[in-house]
C-alpha cells in the first residue's frame, strides 16, 4: 500500500544510481588529466596506437557522457555509450589471457568489477 506523499523510493533509487555509477566515469576521466602520460604509456604498451589522442577523446567522452547521466539528460545514450567504452577499454587494457599470476589475478577482478558495472549502465539505460 502506497501513501500519498511518500517517498518515491524508486524514483529517487533511480537518480541516486545514475549520480553513483556516473561519479565513477567522471572521476576517472578527470583523474586522467593527472596521469595523462602514465595511462598513455600503459595504453602503447598495450600495443594501441595513437594512445595519446584516443586518450584524450576517451576521456572527454568519459566526463561529458557522466555528467549527462548524473544529470538525467540524454541518459540512454550516454548510459550505452559508457557501456561500449568500457567493454573496448576492458578488452585493449585487462588482457588477462596473455598475464599470468597476481597480474592475471588482479585483471580477472578488474574485468569482474566491469561486468557489474555494465549492468549498472544497462539498467541506467533500461529504466530512462
Amino acid at each position: 500500500m502506497r501513501m500519498e506523499g511518500a517517498l518515491d523510493l524508486a524514483g529517487w533509487g533511480v537518480v541516486a544510481g545514475r549520480v553513483l555509477l556516473g561519479s565513477l566515469f567522471l572521476i576517472g576521466g578527470i583523474h586522467h588529466a593527472f596521469i595523462f602520460e602514465q595511462v598513455a604509456k600503459m595504453m602503447e604498451a598495450n600495443g594501441i596506437r595513437q594512445a595519446r589522442i584516443l586518450l584524450a577523446i576517451a576521456s572527454v567522452f568519459q566526463v561529458a557522457a557522466a555528467a549527462c547521466l548524473m544529470a538525467g539528460i540524454l541518459v540512454a545514450p550516454a548510459a550505452l555509450g559508457l557501456a561500449g567504452f568500457t567493454v573496448v577499454a576492458s578488452v585493449l587494457m585487462l588482457d588477462f589471457w596473455n598475464s599470468s599470476g597476481p597480474e592475471r589475478d588482479g585483471k580477472l577482478r578488474q574485468i569482474q568489477s566491469n561486468l557489474s558495472i555494465l549492468g549498472g549502465l544497462v539498467l541506467a539505460a533500461a529504466t530512462a
